[in-house]
């Protein structure tokens, strides 16, 4: 028969005959379902008369099943095996299967045992549980950090910390330094006293600084942060991990402090920043309403604060505790900072009480205070000077004592003595204890200044140390012209 439409545009053929897709197929049923006849359906479609008839006749085939290509994956020659371990020991992490199946001679790569695993376990869909608490019963406790970009183009990694009581959403966020220990008690403390009192447990995440390992059911706490829970008397409450419906909460009070101030406002520079972070607070715990609430916090923090219990101790007074030893040179080393001891506590075991603005150590029988950032990192107390030098035996040694306190004050003091050894080799030690007692006298920050001052005119020796320390600035400088 021949074709009444030889400008059609030719089809694929195999062995001579034109093949035609799934589409091509299903055009030609709809058309002749719709009513067209043969010749008409064959225009439309732009097929020949015999292939429209053959199409219909055949009806809508479903496409030839197709078998994978090449060989099965060699980790299903291990499936039994996957399914042991999943039933047995306690639905492992899937690294661990495959470490378990390479020691059996599994040598395939990690993808096919990873897709096994995902169709062999067994997944249970657990409740929606909503954490919600009481009132007084729950705050929420995590760090955040943020890149905070100035009104100038400087930009600043910023860190704080953000507590919010779960019943009345009564927020309170801290700017800190770092994401320590110290860090976090502080503003979490602070964040007590904005609430009004503390509540019965503090939820966190699971940093360092609250918690060193967890195993199953056994939480080794961080010592310091321990005793400021038994201190406030809250009980410390560990998101589970790899539960994300429960640090999800937590984690979202992150991204509420993100997303509502730092990324929606401008900042001239730090200090607009801190204003603007006072302003915020007012804002949200007292105008704003609360989504989950529908009020602001300030409308049911006056109920939740008749639950919370008052604080034992004012943030500010609070000390934290680290145990500490006394050196063999009768001085106590914490963050890089040196405060000096008694002679007769050396080697004894202390407790150091860390205040905001001091340093307290206290042993047995010595209980010793110093500031908490001292000059040139070195804290020293004249009575400790001279109870060490008294204990320490021959003439030779009291001068290299003496010597050594005096390096401590800084580098001023190691480039004045520098030249003070090198242009009296044989009677330096006159001066140096003379300079011992002025620093006894005046102590190490005065000492400091005037060893600059000293080594800025050339000048060397005690004499002309010591009027640096007890003269006016203009007389001195008379003097040094008329030299």
């Amino acid at each position: 028969m021949t074709d009444i439409y030889p400008h059609r545009p030719s089809a694929p053929s195999v062995g001579g005959k034109p093949v035609y897709d799934r589409m091509k197929r299903h055009e030609i049923l709809v058309l002749r379902r719709a009513g067209l006849t043969l010749r008409e359906v064959a225009r439309k479609a732009g097929v020949g008369l015999r292939t429209v008839k053959r199409i219909l006749q055949q009806g809508d085939l479903d496409p030839p099943s197709r078998r994978p290509v090449g060989r099965p994956p060699i980790a299903l020659t291990f499936e039994e095996e996957v399914r042991r371990i999943l039933a047995t020991d306690g639905e492992p992490p899937t690294v661990e299967v495959l470490r378990r199946l390479r020691e059996r001679g599994y040598s395939g790569g990690k993808n096919p045992v990873y897709q096994l695993v995902r169709r062999l376990r067994a997944t249970v869909t657990s409740p929606l549980v909503r954490f919600e608490g009481v009132a007084g019963e729950f705050c929420q406790c995590d760090f955040g950090h943020v890149r905070v970009r100035y009104d100038d183009g400087s930009v600043e990694l910023l860190h704080f910390f953000a507590s919010r009581l779960k019943w009345s959403r009564w927020v309170h966020v801290e700017l800190v330094p770092n994401e320590q220990v110290e860090a976090l008690v502080r503003s979490l403390l602070v964040a007590f006293a904005s609430f009004g009192g503390v509540p019965l447990v503090g939820v966190f995440d699971n940093p360092k600084t609250v918690v060193i390992s967890r195993q199953g059911g056994q939480i080794q706490w961080n010592a310091t942060f321990a005793q400021v829970a038994l201190d406030y008397r809250f009980a410390p409450e560990l998101c589970t991990p790899r539960r994300g419906n429960q640090k999800g909460s937590v984690e979202n009070l992150v991204g509420f402090v993100k997303n509502g101030f730092f990324k929606v406002r401008r900042f001239l520079d730090r200090d607009d920043l801190e204003t603007q972070l006072a302003q915020w607070h007012h804002e949200v715990n007292e105008l704003r309403p609360c989504r989950a609430t529908g009020v602001p916090p300030s409308a049911r923090i006056v109920e939740e604060r008749r639950r919370l219990r008052p604080l034992p101790v004012p943030p500010s007074e609070y000390a934290l505790r680290f145990p500490v030893r006394v050196g063999p040179t009768g001085w106590v080393t914490f963050q890089g900072i040196r405060y000096s001891m008694p002679a007769e506590t050396i080697g004894l075991s202390a407790t150091l009480f860390l205040y905001r603005e001091r340093v307290r150590i206290m042993t047995d029988r010595h209980d010793v205070s110093h500031p908490r950032h001292p000059h040139n990192g070195v804290s020293t107390l004249p009575k400790h000077a001279t109870s060490a030098l008294a204990a320490v035996s021959g003439r030779r040694a009291e001068l290299y004592y003496q010597r050594q306190r005096l390096l401590e004050v800084g580098p001023s003091a190691e480039a004045f003595l520098t030249e003070l050894v090198h242009a009296r080799p044989y009677t330096w030690a006159a001066d140096v204890r003379r300079l011992f007692d002025l620093l006894l006298e005046h102590g190490p920050e005065r000492m400091a200044g005037a060893f600059q001052q000293a080594v800025d005119r050339g000048w060397h020796g005690a004499e002309l140390v010591e009027p640096l320390l007890t003269r006016p600035w203009g007389v001195l400088e008379e003097k040094g012209a008329r030299a």
